[in-house]
């Protein structure tokens, strides 16, 4: 009786150490990069994934630490003043050298929030300098826009909900200048069938990987000139907007 019984017993344990085996080593062959979980820390040396908007976004209100993060990416920049009021106010912001490349933006006096100019950099790095090369054979030299701090509600409104933009969260990218001096549009060149129409789409696809929010021509008449970013952080596991 005793026999058998110990028997059964080891069989036992020798399956759950094959079990046990067999998930450690897909565990192994499978386990996701470290910018696809959750609980990693965002680095901006690695590629984008799953949640690395999601990270960007949660710097909103981690002011010490976004600006760290800002810093090591090695690009010249200046904390702004804080400026505006009430639910205007930015405590955040931040100006990019004019003179360094790593991200040229046009006007240079734009002051975006620190989230957003995060964002800015690992899409340029990530999306749309690898969608230059691809489609249109050049770097984009300059990112053009149409500005990221206004205090107001969404759409102008006298009420409602306020637009990110009252908190420099966002920006409204209008155009690319390649190294070449070619330049595409978002206005003149969304429904261009050729490689311009290709590479604003990308770069537009690309974006809602680092943004909380990308608004394109796609969503509405008043995105048709532009491409709206922005970093709304909407908690660890909120709603995002790709349109």
């Amino acid at each position: 009786m005793v026999l058998p019984l110990m028997l059964r017993w080891l069989r036992r344990l020798l399956l759950l150490a094959i079990v046990a085996g067999v998930a450690l080593v897909a565990f192994a062959a499978l386990r996701p990069p470290p910018q696809d979980l959750p609980w990693t820390p965002l680095r901006l040396d690695q590629p984008i994934g799953l949640f690395t908007g999601r990270k960007i976004a949660a710097l909103t209100g981690q002011r010490s630490a976004c600006l760290a993060l800002l810093r090591a990416t090695g690009i010249a920049f200046e904390p702004a003043p804080p400026r505006g009021e009430d639910r205007c106010r930015v405590a955040d912001a931040v100006r990019i050298d004019p003179r360094q490349a790593m991200l040229a933006l046009s006007p240079a006096t734009v002051r975006p929030s620190c989230p957003v100019a995060v964002g800015l950099i690992a899409w340029q790095t990530e999306v749309v300098q690898p969608a230059a090369f691809r489609l249109l054979g050049e770097p984009v030299a300059r990112l053009e826009h149409f500005g990221s701090y206004s205090c107001r509600r969404l759409y102008g409104r006298s009420t409602g909900a306020w637009s990110e933009h009252a908190t420099a969260d966002a920006i409204d990218i209008s155009g690319f200048v390649l190294r070449d001096g070619r330049r595409v549009s978002v206005r003149g060149d969304w429904h261009d069938s050729g490689k311009k129409g290709a590479f604003l789409h990308a770069v537009r696809d690309g974006g809602c990987r680092v943004f909380a929010t990308v608004l394109s021509p796609d969503y509405n008449a008043a995105h048709a000139d532009h491409l709206h970013m922005d970093q709304a952080d909407r908690g660890g596991m909120g709603w995002r907007a790709c349109r």
